[in-house]
């Protein structure tokens, strides 16, 4: 009975416990490596959730805290902690109120230090350089500046620094003229045989000339050849 009221008493607290207010902060716009408008991820600064004395909480008063801050980094992605947070859950009260005073800080740094490093994997020089100096100086605070707005910064510099694409132009086709095909004379074509040209003119009166000469010689042959069969006859 005991637990089944912790249980319904946790769920209470969950809803009406307040949630930081950077998890209440509106999303911008930003850049993301491909140059693309994004909406920027925030991470949220857990540390802020903890609105509780650590010390004189009770467990359900803790377990909720954990929760929330469960919630806030995997809705982050950040590595590390949300698994060990869950360890925790699992564990002991005690166990996970220690983590919450102590181990929690230092495993939320050491996430937010993998987070910067990713986004050094094939960035620009002015990321690159960003992130590089946040890493040296290795604070949380550096961390969260960098990953909500100095990462979006730097970006916004590179994609700017990047050659714009020019569209070459495309010569025009010089306009070809198709030449116009010959019709060649087939064999109901009048004036030729397969693709010979009509005879006209002077040409046609040359032939009709050279023609009636020669039925006028195979005329007189005949006559001359029929006499002489005619006298070898008698």
């Amino acid at each position: 009975m005991r637990r089944e009221m912790s249980a319904g008493v946790l769920l209470a607290l969950v809803l009406l416990i307040p949630a930081a207010p950077a998890a209440a902060q509106a999303e911008t716009p930003g850049l993301d490596a491909a140059c693309q408008t994004v909406e920027r991820k925030l991470y949220k600064d857990i540390r802020e959730l903890v609105t509780i004395d650590l010390d004189t909480a009770t467990d359900v008063e803790v377990r909720v805290v954990a929760n929330q801050i469960l919630a806030a980094v995997k809705a982050d992605s950040l590595p590390l902690l949300p698994r060990v947070m869950q360890e925790r859950l699992d564990g002991t009260a005690d166990d996970l109120r220690a983590f919450l005073k102590k181990g929690m800080q230092s495993a939320w740094t050491t996430g937010l230090r993998i987070s910067v490093g990713r986004t050094m994997t094939g960035a620009g020089a002015n990321v690159d350089a960003a992130a590089q100096k946040v890493l040296d100086k290795g604070t949380i605070d550096a961390y969260l500046t960098y990953l909500n707005e100095g990462l979006y910064a730097a970006r916004a510099l590179d994609c700017a620094s990047q050659p714009t694409p020019t569209t070459s132009a495309t010569p025009s086709a010089t306009p070809t003229t198709a030449p116009v095909p010959t019709p060649s004379a087939g064999p109901d074509t009048p004036g030729g045989n397969g693709g010979g040209l009509p005879l006209t003119g002077a040409d046609a009166a040359t032939v009709a000339g050279v023609g009636g000469a020669l039925l006028l010689l195979g005329g007189a042959g005949y006559l001359i050849g029929r006499r002489r069969r005619s006298r070898f006859v008698a």
